[in-house]
């Protein structure tokens, strides 16, 4: 079979197809771009899981918390004791070697169940 012979039926259909003038309009009709982002953002949104959606949230209340926590101990973090009732605070590590760690004397839960009541 030879292709190139000019009564082959392919070589007639491409040769017809090569003379084809397209007069069309070629040209987006106006505000086909807008309509393609409204109905890309008209999408309804897949229901994500419960953990996506409280997500952040819990991440903010975790950082509230923390900083309560910091906030209600800064007296023991930084090794006061509690003020007495003159309004001073009396240093707890003053008599205590330097190379060693003092730990907090009060409970932190019982402090915060302490203001509570």
């Amino acid at each position: 079979m030879n292709l190139n012979a000019p009564r082959d039926p392919w070589a007639r259909l491409t040769a017809a197809a090569r003379q084809v003038q397209d007069d069309r309009d070629v040209s987006v009709p106006y505000g086909f771009a807008t309509r393609v982002a409204a109905l890309a953002y008209a999408q309804e949104r897949k229901a994500a899981s419960l953990f996506d959606a409280f997500a952040l949230r819990a991440l903010g209340v975790a950082a509230l918390l923390a900083v309560f926590s910091v906030a209600m101990n800064y007296n023991d973090i930084l090794g006061f004791a509690a003020p007495s009732a003159d309004k001073t605070a009396t240093v707890v590590a003053a008599a205590e070697p330097s190379n060693e760690i003092i730990l907090p004397t009060t409970d932190a839960v019982a402090v915060v169940l302490d203001i509570a009541d």
